[in-house]
């Protein structure tokens, strides 16, 4: 199911510079959550499996099936809304699995999708909102006035953005040491900039729900883009130095605001 990817020079480069110990791995079907069994083969090329689990307690009391199970002590990788590249520390190594759903995508796009997984692998952040979040998930799910799939989706994007505030700063340098992949990582942001300023426009016409515009714009932060309101609070560096509390502030205000 699993097998190693060959990787360019480029991200070679890229791995010894953030994470030299990181093993890349292709798998051989598309998934949101790998069941233990499959996550399980991972252990023919990993020197040991090191299952995550978090307290039950950090989770609402509606919290989705399967991030309950996700929480639990079942050996389990990736969640919806991880994307095309997902990375993992419960292996020794740590993990990076790239889904066939990148087949069809132009390479250099991958590979900035595979260098920003060594990236976030390097900073350390969580592997997951719940260990970002923790005991504070019961205030966000209080915070965001949305169904449980809702407000998971609000929590995975707040988390994903307060990554891409601290992972941007490392793509910036690339433009000397790794241009082809600076160039990825532009050009992405280029490709998301009409979108993300229509945003407004778009959930006040009913086009997009606000979950899937919080998505969209925090998705966007990595690339250092201008956001437009409310979003643009969170593109700040009160929000990388405070997470979880200036998080759950954003979502209070902006929830009752648009209860007004």
């Amino acid at each position: 199911m699993f097998e190693t990817r060959p990787l360019s020079n480029r991200l070679e480069a890229v791995r010894a510079e953030h994470a030299p110990d990181v093993q890349v791995v292709d798998c051989s079907r598309d998934f949101e959550t790998l069941p233990p069994a499959q996550a399980e083969d991972l252990g023919l090329l990993a020197d040991a499996l090191d299952p995550a689990s978090y307290p039950a307690e950090w989770l609402p009391d509606d919290a989705p099936t399967l991030l309950s199970r996700y929480a639990s002590s079942d050996f389990t990788i990736g969640m919806p809304g991880d994307g095309s590249v997902v990375w993992t520390r419960q292996t020794e190594p740590p993990t990076i699995i790239v889904k066939p759903r990148v087949e069809g995508s132009p390479e250099l796009f991958v590979e900035f999708l595979i260098a920003e997984a060594i990236v976030e692998l390097a900073l350390g952040v969580p592997e997951h909102f719940l260990g970002f979040f923790e005991d504070d998930n019961h205030a966000l799910a209080r915070a965001v006035e949305l169904d449980p799939g809702g407000t998971y989706q609000v929590a995975a994007a707040l988390f994903d953005g307060w990554v891409g505030l601290q992972s941007r700063d490392v793509f910036a340098d690339w433009h000397g040491d790794h241009p082809e992949l600076a160039a990825a990582w532009q050009d992405a942001g280029t490709r998301l900039e009409d979108r993300v300023a229509d945003l407004p426009r778009a959930v006040a016409r009913g086009d997009t729900e606000f979950a899937d515009a919080t998505e969209l714009a925090c998705a966007a932060i990595k690339h250092a883009i201008e956001l437009p309101a409310p979003f643009a609070a969170l593109d700040t560096e009160a929000y990388r130095d405070h997470g979880p509390d200036y998080a759950i502030r954003w979502a209070e205000k902006t929830f009752d605001s648009l209860a007004e």
